[in-house]
């Protein structure tokens, strides 16, 4: 999952994403609205933590200007402007959620889950197909019974495919959402993930779960013809 942090105190930020990142999180850092704007309009996330009080454009004018441009992407306020006021404004401008500085970041944590779970329309965070099932909470995968141990990148990449199960998803559109605009890979990386996984959730496994599409991309779906064997 990708989350885009907008926060103009360094330390904050940073606090901040290091402690999304700990979590799986895919994390992207802005330092003013502007910059945040700019990273909207050339990438797709998942969720936007946002302050309001920055420098060249505050995070009202910019959640405006979002929901203006018809972006659905769930986006929750971080502030120390406590007012109702301000909290009745910025939910009316569109946010999802707010939460007032300080805060403990268990709950900043359950707040994104809760309002990225709303976001896909799926009240849990648990996600299956056949008989493999994956809590992004908890970060565990599950096949037949048995606990499939993954790496980090592993996850974010299963994750990215069963919340779209049955959607043939590109190479630019999985590296969208598992690394940030600091990586500098080689392509070939994204292939060596999909090897690893096929092995593990799919080695010994029936139906066979994770398909390849030449020249399109990849898919978790159920062939017709498999489930019947």
């Amino acid at each position: 999952m990708r989350v885009l942090v907008v926060e103009d105190a360094p330390d904050m930020n940073h606090l901040i994403a290091k402690t999304l990142k700990k979590e799986g999180y895919n994390v992207d850092c802005c330092f003013d609205g502007q910059e945040a704007l700019d990273y909207l309009l050339g990438a797709e996330y998942d969720a936007v933590l946002l302050d309001v009080m920055m420098p060249k454009l505050d995070g009202f004018s910019l959640l405006k200007q979002l929901r203006n441009r018809n972006f659905e992407t769930p986006v929750l306020f971080l502030t120390a402007k406590d007012a109702v006021a301000d909290r009745v404004k910025g939910l009316d401008l569109g946010a999802d959620d707010y939460l007032v500085k300080p805060f403990a970041f268990d709950e900043l944590l359950a707040r994104i889950r809760a309002m990225t779970r709303k976001q896909v329309g799926n009240r849990k965070n648990q996600f299956s197909i056949a008989d493999l099932t994956v809590d992004i909470e908890r970060r565990t995968v599950v096949r037949g019974g048995k606990e499939i141990s993954l790496i980090p990148k592993e996850f974010s990449v299963l994750e990215c495919l069963i919340r779209n199960k049955g959607v043939v998803l590109s190479r630019e559109q999985l590296e969208d959402q598992i690394w940030n605009y600091e990586f500098s890979g080689s392509s070939n990386n994204m292939d060596v993930y999909i090897s690893r996984l096929r092995k593990k959730i799919d080695s010994g496994n029936l139906p066979r779960l994770l398909h390849t599409i030449r020249g399109v991309g990849w898919v978790l779906r159920i062939d017709e013809a498999e489930e019947m064997q």
